[in-house]
């Protein structure tokens, strides 16, 4: 059984996504995909679309680059909800200004209220070169602080590397 939060990370193409799809289809449960990403050029249309693609049917997709709390009370407890991704929404946060720590802690809230089972993902940022700007180092050390409070608050955690699930806390279904 899953459990009622489930935090997978790793890095870019790591596999992650498709780790964290296979978890919420083998719930049985109804699937609810909460998109967190913007279009903004159309490389990322073009990553949309793959992972549309990659998902196939059975998903009720509901875009929310910003504001999760809401999408998550109104989930039901027959369903499952995968958040992907962290980091996109902490960019969106980012470039619009706003306040970090009060966005992270909505979010949190947000999640321990929840009433259905959700997986959320996110990248692994913290493994290369101290960044060179400002804002590269901020976003940096702001997703490191979001991933340990979700690590924290989730009953499993897994790193995704190579298309291979570690688990760092609780055990896989």
């Amino acid at each position: 059984m899953i459990p009622d939060l489930t935090f997978v990370l790793g890095g870019a193409a790591s596999g992650k996504s498709a780790f964290a799809e296979q978890l919420v289809v083998s719930s049985g449960k109804n699937r609810v995909y909460l998109a967190t990403s913007q279009v903004f050029d159309d490389e990322m249309q073009t990553k949309i679309e793959r992972h549309v693609s990659q998902r196939g049917a059975g998903w009720h997709t509901v875009e929310a680059p910003f504001d999760l709390a809401p999408v998550l009370a109104d989930l039901d407890p027959d369903q499952i909800c995968l958040i992907d991704c962290a980091t996109m929404w902490l960019s969106n946060h980012l470039l619009a200004k706003r306040d970090l720590n009060q966005e992270q802690s909505a979010l949190l809230a947000a999640l321990r209220t929840c009433r259905a089972q959700a997986v959320i993902v996110s990248n692994e940022v913290g493994y290369g070169i101290v960044p060179e700007n400002a804002l590269a180092r901020q976003f940096r050390e702001a997703q490191g602080r979001l991933n340990i409070a979700l690590a924290a608050q989730a009953n499993l955690v897994v790193q995704v590397t190579a298309g291979l699930p570690l688990v760092l806390k609780g055990t896989l279904p």
